[in-house]
């Protein structure tokens, strides 16, 4: 490949966009990294979960590395191999790559939005948050 074909693809993974903060992730890299700590949290092997999903060992190590970005028939193999549903890996995604955090006030939960502004999860009444410098 060419030099500016490869700076190219070096900057589209990297997120290298004019005006753009933070780089946003990949999912290929999110969804493959997802699966190899889901897989080495059970002690499983690359071998045994490519065997159960019936997925080569190559093509899956691929995924965990973010390398291909699988059919949604693949990722579901793997999922059910892993004993994940499709809720609990959108779950999951959505805590890794969610700017704001759910926090305990009182007896309420409040959601901190990007705007810095809060919203109570329970009743149409409005949460007010004090901050001090």
């Amino acid at each position: 490949m060419s030099e500016s074909v490869l700076r190219s693809l070096d900057g589209a993974r990297g997120g290298d966009r004019a005006g753009e903060g933070a780089a946003e992730p990949l999912m290929r890299d999110l969804i493959g990294d997802l699966l190899r700590r889901t897989r080495t949290e059970q002690g499983r092997t690359l071998r045994e979960v490519a065997e159960d999903a019936q997925v080569s060992l190559p093509y899956l190590s691929e995924i965990e590395r973010g390398r291909k970005e699988a059919s949604s028939e693949v990722l579901a193999a793997v999922y059910r191999s892993l004993g994940l549903g499709i809720a609990d890996v959108l779950g999951q995604l959505h805590r890794r790559t969610s700017p704001a955090r759910f926090e305990r006030v009182g007896q309420r939960r409040a959601h901190l939005s990007r705007a810095g502004a809060t919203t109570p999860s329970r009743s149409g009444q409005a949460l007010v948050m004090s901050l001090a410098a």
